[in-house]
Protein backbone atom coordinates (compact mmCIF):
# COMPACT_ATOMS: atom_id res chain seq x y z
CA UNK A 1 0.00 0.00 0.00
CA UNK A 2 1.23 3.39 -1.29
CA UNK A 3 1.71 6.49 1.40
CA UNK A 4 -0.91 8.45 -0.81
CA UNK A 5 -3.23 5.45 -0.28
CA UNK A 6 -2.74 5.46 3.24
CA UNK A 7 -2.68 9.41 3.54
CA UNK A 8 -6.38 9.43 1.80
CA UNK A 9 -7.38 6.38 4.46
CA UNK A 10 -6.56 8.32 7.30
CA UNK A 11 -7.95 12.20 5.78
CA UNK A 12 -11.33 10.01 5.33
CA UNK A 13 -11.62 8.84 9.00
CA UNK A 14 -10.82 12.35 10.18
CA UNK A 15 -13.85 13.81 7.72
CA UNK A 16 -16.29 10.78 9.23
CA UNK A 17 -15.47 11.66 12.37
CA UNK A 18 -15.51 15.45 11.73
CA UNK A 19 -19.30 14.99 10.27
CA UNK A 20 -20.45 12.42 12.97
CA UNK A 21 -18.66 15.30 15.66
CA UNK A 22 -21.24 18.04 14.08
CA UNK A 23 -24.06 15.51 13.89
CA UNK A 24 -24.15 14.74 17.50
CA UNK A 25 -23.27 17.75 18.76
CA UNK A 26 -25.85 19.39 17.36
CA UNK A 27 -28.33 16.97 18.43
CA UNK A 28 -26.69 16.87 22.37
CA UNK A 29 -27.07 20.90 22.41
CA UNK A 30 -29.72 21.59 19.99
CA UNK A 31 -32.30 19.38 21.60
CA UNK A 32 -34.89 21.89 22.36
CA UNK A 33 -36.49 22.72 26.27
CA UNK A 34 -38.30 19.16 26.05
CA UNK A 35 -42.23 20.64 25.29
CA UNK A 36 -44.26 17.87 24.26
CA UNK A 37 -47.46 17.96 22.64
CA UNK A 38 -49.85 14.87 22.71
CA UNK A 39 -51.41 13.29 19.33
CA UNK A 40 -52.96 10.26 18.10
CA UNK A 41 -51.60 8.59 15.08
CA UNK A 42 -53.92 7.23 12.37
CA UNK A 43 -53.52 3.94 13.48
CA UNK A 44 -55.06 5.30 16.87
CA UNK A 45 -51.96 5.28 19.02
CA UNK A 46 -51.67 7.74 21.27
CA UNK A 47 -47.96 9.37 22.24
CA UNK A 48 -46.71 12.10 22.97
CA UNK A 49 -43.75 14.36 20.57
CA UNK A 50 -41.35 17.04 20.95
CA UNK A 51 -42.12 20.37 19.70
CA UNK A 52 -38.67 22.22 19.66
CA UNK A 53 -35.26 21.87 18.87
CA UNK A 54 -33.72 19.83 15.87
CA UNK A 55 -35.65 16.73 16.70
CA UNK A 56 -38.97 18.49 16.66
CA UNK A 57 -41.65 16.61 15.09
CA UNK A 58 -40.50 12.77 16.01
CA UNK A 59 -41.91 11.06 19.38
CA UNK A 60 -40.51 12.00 22.73
CA UNK A 61 -39.24 8.37 23.28
CA UNK A 62 -37.42 7.94 20.44
CA UNK A 63 -35.75 11.82 21.33
CA UNK A 64 -34.76 10.37 24.60
CA UNK A 65 -33.37 7.45 22.75
CA UNK A 66 -31.39 9.52 20.07
CA UNK A 67 -29.65 11.82 22.45
CA UNK A 68 -28.28 9.36 24.09
CA UNK A 69 -26.45 7.68 21.05
CA UNK A 70 -25.18 11.54 20.41
CA UNK A 71 -23.51 11.56 23.81
CA UNK A 72 -22.14 8.46 23.20
CA UNK A 73 -21.09 8.95 19.71
CA UNK A 74 -19.36 12.41 20.71
CA UNK A 75 -17.37 11.62 23.46
CA UNK A 76 -16.45 8.23 22.57
CA UNK A 77 -17.18 7.12 19.37
CA UNK A 78 -15.34 10.64 17.66
CA UNK A 79 -12.59 10.16 19.81
CA UNK A 80 -12.13 6.40 19.45
CA UNK A 81 -12.24 7.24 15.48
CA UNK A 82 -9.56 10.12 15.75
CA UNK A 83 -7.46 8.12 17.96
CA UNK A 84 -6.96 4.91 14.72
CA UNK A 85 -5.97 7.75 12.19
CA UNK A 86 -2.30 7.76 13.02
CA UNK A 87 -2.56 3.79 12.86
CA UNK A 88 -4.49 4.22 9.88
CA UNK A 89 -1.96 6.50 8.24
CA UNK A 90 0.92 4.11 9.18
CA UNK A 91 -0.68 1.53 7.19
CA UNK A 92 -0.98 -0.72 10.32
CA UNK A 93 -2.85 -3.90 10.25
CA UNK A 94 -4.41 -3.77 13.80
CA UNK A 95 -5.06 0.11 13.04
CA UNK A 96 -7.29 -0.49 9.72
CA UNK A 97 -9.39 -2.93 11.22
CA UNK A 98 -10.32 -1.48 14.23
CA UNK A 99 -11.33 1.41 11.88
CA UNK A 100 -13.19 -0.68 9.75
CA UNK A 101 -14.75 -1.66 12.78
CA UNK A 102 -15.72 1.53 13.83
CA UNK A 103 -16.73 3.02 10.79
CA UNK A 104 -19.26 0.14 10.70
CA UNK A 105 -20.80 1.01 13.59
CA UNK A 106 -21.20 4.60 12.64
CA UNK A 107 -22.78 3.54 8.79
CA UNK A 108 -25.62 1.55 10.63
CA UNK A 109 -26.32 4.28 13.16
CA UNK A 110 -26.41 6.43 10.45
CA UNK A 111 -28.33 4.92 8.62
CA UNK A 112 -30.80 4.38 10.99
CA UNK A 113 -31.43 8.10 11.89
CA UNK A 114 -31.49 8.51 8.50
CA UNK A 115 -34.87 5.88 7.87
CA UNK A 116 -36.18 6.60 12.03
CA UNK A 117 -36.22 10.39 12.43
CA UNK A 118 -39.20 12.50 11.19
CA UNK A 119 -38.06 14.36 7.91
CA UNK A 120 -35.52 17.66 9.30
CA UNK A 121 -32.54 19.66 8.54
CA UNK A 122 -30.10 16.84 9.79
CA UNK A 123 -31.56 14.41 7.05
CA UNK A 124 -29.08 15.23 4.50
CA UNK A 125 -25.71 14.60 7.06
CA UNK A 126 -27.07 11.64 8.19
CA UNK A 127 -27.06 10.77 4.82
CA UNK A 128 -23.56 11.95 3.82
CA UNK A 129 -22.37 9.96 7.48
CA UNK A 130 -23.51 7.05 6.45
CA UNK A 131 -22.58 6.71 2.57
CA UNK A 132 -19.41 7.55 3.65
CA UNK A 133 -18.56 5.58 7.19
CA UNK A 134 -20.42 2.46 4.68
CA UNK A 135 -17.69 3.36 1.71
CA UNK A 136 -14.68 4.01 3.87
CA UNK A 137 -15.45 0.57 5.98
CA UNK A 138 -15.12 -1.35 3.04
CA UNK A 139 -11.97 0.65 2.00
CA UNK A 140 -10.43 -0.09 4.46
CA UNK A 141 -11.60 -3.77 5.26
CA UNK A 142 -10.72 -4.20 1.45
CA UNK A 143 -6.95 -3.26 2.14
CA UNK A 144 -6.47 -6.23 4.46
CA UNK A 145 -6.96 -8.99 1.91
CA UNK A 146 -7.74 -12.32 2.53
CA UNK A 147 -5.12 -14.53 1.40
CA UNK A 148 -3.37 -16.24 4.48
CA UNK A 149 -5.06 -13.77 6.56
CA UNK A 150 -5.81 -16.34 9.32
CA UNK A 151 -1.87 -16.83 9.76
CA UNK A 152 -1.63 -12.77 10.83
CA UNK A 153 -3.13 -13.93 14.10
CA UNK A 154 -1.89 -16.34 16.80
CA UNK A 155 -3.65 -19.63 18.32
CA UNK A 156 -4.80 -17.45 21.21
CA UNK A 157 -7.36 -15.72 18.95
CA UNK A 158 -10.07 -16.77 20.39
CA UNK A 159 -12.10 -18.31 17.14
CA UNK A 160 -14.64 -19.66 19.03
CA UNK A 161 -15.87 -17.75 21.66
CA UNK A 162 -16.60 -14.61 18.83
CA UNK A 163 -18.06 -17.63 16.92
CA UNK A 164 -20.86 -18.44 19.96
CA UNK A 165 -21.50 -14.34 20.81
CA UNK A 166 -22.05 -14.15 17.00
CA UNK A 167 -24.78 -16.42 16.78
CA UNK A 168 -26.08 -15.82 20.49
CA UNK A 169 -26.47 -12.53 19.68
CA UNK A 170 -28.51 -13.10 16.21
CA UNK A 171 -30.72 -15.84 18.79
CA UNK A 172 -31.36 -12.47 21.12
CA UNK A 173 -32.37 -9.99 18.31
CA UNK A 174 -34.02 -12.61 16.42
CA UNK A 175 -36.24 -13.19 19.83
CA UNK A 176 -36.79 -9.98 21.01
CA UNK A 177 -37.84 -8.45 17.48
CA UNK A 178 -40.23 -11.38 16.34
CA UNK A 179 -41.91 -11.05 19.48
CA UNK A 180 -41.85 -7.42 19.25
CA UNK A 181 -43.20 -7.51 15.74
CA UNK A 182 -45.83 -9.82 16.65
CA UNK A 183 -47.07 -8.08 19.56
CA UNK A 184 -47.53 -5.17 16.94
CA UNK A 185 -48.91 -7.02 14.53
CA UNK A 186 -51.83 -8.24 17.01
CA UNK A 187 -52.88 -4.74 17.72
CA UNK A 188 -51.11 -3.61 20.84
CA UNK A 189 -49.15 -1.10 19.05
CA UNK A 190 -47.84 0.53 22.45
CA UNK A 191 -46.75 -2.51 23.11
CA UNK A 192 -44.69 -2.94 20.31
CA UNK A 193 -43.29 0.63 21.17
CA UNK A 194 -44.18 2.14 17.25
CA UNK A 195 -44.59 5.51 19.34
CA UNK A 196 -46.52 6.99 15.76
CA UNK A 197 -43.96 5.52 13.69
CA UNK A 198 -45.05 4.36 10.56
CA UNK A 199 -42.55 1.25 10.91
CA UNK A 200 -40.65 -0.65 13.29
CA UNK A 201 -36.99 0.67 11.45
CA UNK A 202 -34.60 -0.72 14.20
CA UNK A 203 -35.91 -3.88 14.66
CA UNK A 204 -36.46 -4.74 10.29
CA UNK A 205 -32.61 -3.05 10.06
CA UNK A 206 -31.32 -5.45 12.63
CA UNK A 207 -33.15 -8.58 11.26
CA UNK A 208 -32.19 -7.50 7.93
CA UNK A 209 -28.50 -6.71 8.22
CA UNK A 210 -27.43 -7.38 11.96
CA UNK A 211 -28.26 -10.91 11.65
CA UNK A 212 -27.37 -12.35 8.58
CA UNK A 213 -23.79 -10.75 8.83
CA UNK A 214 -23.31 -12.03 13.31
CA UNK A 215 -24.89 -15.63 11.56
CA UNK A 216 -22.52 -15.59 8.83
CA UNK A 217 -19.65 -14.13 10.57
CA UNK A 218 -20.14 -17.45 13.28
CA UNK A 219 -20.33 -19.64 10.25
CA UNK A 220 -17.26 -18.27 8.53
CA UNK A 221 -15.15 -18.57 12.64
CA UNK A 222 -16.12 -21.95 13.29
CA UNK A 223 -15.17 -23.09 9.67
CA UNK A 224 -12.04 -21.20 10.36
CA UNK A 225 -12.03 -19.14 6.58
CA UNK A 226 -10.37 -16.29 6.76
CA UNK A 227 -13.15 -14.16 5.68
CA UNK A 228 -14.38 -15.09 9.32
CA UNK A 229 -11.35 -13.96 10.98
CA UNK A 230 -12.04 -10.50 9.45
CA UNK A 231 -15.52 -10.28 9.64
CA UNK A 232 -14.86 -11.34 13.48
CA UNK A 233 -12.03 -8.36 14.33
CA UNK A 234 -14.37 -5.85 12.20
CA UNK A 235 -17.69 -7.46 13.69
CA UNK A 236 -16.14 -7.06 17.19
CA UNK A 237 -15.54 -3.70 17.60
CA UNK A 238 -18.84 -2.69 15.73
CA UNK A 239 -20.28 -4.79 18.70
CA UNK A 240 -18.49 -3.16 21.42
CA UNK A 241 -19.71 0.09 20.44
CA UNK A 242 -23.48 -0.50 19.25
CA UNK A 243 -24.01 -2.21 23.04
CA UNK A 244 -22.49 0.35 24.76
CA UNK A 245 -24.53 2.72 22.98
CA UNK A 246 -28.13 1.07 23.41
CA UNK A 247 -26.90 1.24 27.09
CA UNK A 248 -26.08 4.97 26.72
CA UNK A 249 -29.72 4.90 24.75
CA UNK A 250 -31.46 3.52 27.75
CA UNK A 251 -29.83 5.74 30.48
CA UNK A 252 -31.43 8.33 28.79
CA UNK A 253 -34.32 7.13 28.28
CA UNK A 254 -34.37 6.43 32.16
CA UNK A 255 -33.53 10.13 32.89
CA UNK A 256 -36.42 11.31 30.63
CA UNK A 257 -39.40 8.60 31.64
CA UNK A 258 -38.35 7.65 34.80
CA UNK A 259 -38.68 4.12 34.74
CA UNK A 260 -35.21 1.66 34.05
CA UNK A 261 -35.38 -1.04 31.40
CA UNK A 262 -33.00 -3.31 33.57
CA UNK A 263 -33.94 -6.64 31.30
CA UNK A 264 -32.48 -4.40 28.04
CA UNK A 265 -29.85 -2.74 30.19
CA UNK A 266 -28.67 -6.16 31.72
CA UNK A 267 -28.55 -7.62 27.91
CA UNK A 268 -26.86 -5.27 26.19
CA UNK A 269 -24.07 -4.63 29.17
CA UNK A 270 -23.17 -8.14 29.28
CA UNK A 271 -23.00 -8.15 25.38
CA UNK A 272 -20.50 -5.07 25.47
CA UNK A 273 -18.28 -6.59 28.17
CA UNK A 274 -17.97 -9.89 26.23
CA UNK A 275 -17.64 -8.17 22.71
CA UNK A 276 -14.74 -5.75 24.36
CA UNK A 277 -13.21 -8.80 26.19
CA UNK A 278 -13.44 -10.79 23.07
CA UNK A 279 -11.67 -8.17 20.89
CA UNK A 280 -9.15 -7.61 23.39
CA UNK A 281 -7.44 -10.89 22.96
CA UNK A 282 -8.26 -10.73 19.13
CA UNK A 283 -6.21 -7.37 18.85
CA UNK A 284 -3.59 -8.86 21.36
CA UNK A 285 -3.56 -12.07 19.23
CA UNK A 286 -2.53 -10.01 15.61
CA UNK A 287 1.07 -10.52 14.60
CA UNK A 288 3.62 -8.26 13.55
CA UNK A 289 4.46 -8.56 9.63
CA UNK A 290 8.02 -10.12 10.68
CA UNK A 291 6.26 -12.92 12.78
CA UNK A 292 3.84 -13.29 9.86
CA UNK A 293 6.55 -13.77 7.57
CA UNK A 294 8.63 -16.34 9.62
CA UNK A 295 5.52 -18.43 10.12
CA UNK A 296 4.47 -18.41 6.08
CA UNK A 297 8.33 -19.53 5.46
CA UNK A 298 8.10 -22.34 8.07
CA UNK A 299 4.87 -23.54 6.66
CA UNK A 300 6.26 -23.57 3.06
CA UNK A 301 8.90 -25.45 4.68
Amino acid sequence: MTRATRTRMAALCVAVALLVGVASGIGVFMRGDGSTAGAVSIRGERFEYVTTGVYEYNPERLVAEGVGWDVFNLFVAVPALLLTVPAVARGSFRGRLFASGLLAYLFYQYLMYAMAWAFGPLLPLFVLIYATALGGAIWLASSIGLNGLERRFSERFPRRGMAALSFIMALVLVGMWSQLITVGLRGDLSGANLLGQTTLVVQALDLGLVVPAALFTAVALWRRSPVGYLLGTVFVVKAVAMAAAICAMLVSAWIVEGSPEVGGFVIFGVAALAAAWLGLRMYRSALPASATDLLATGAAR
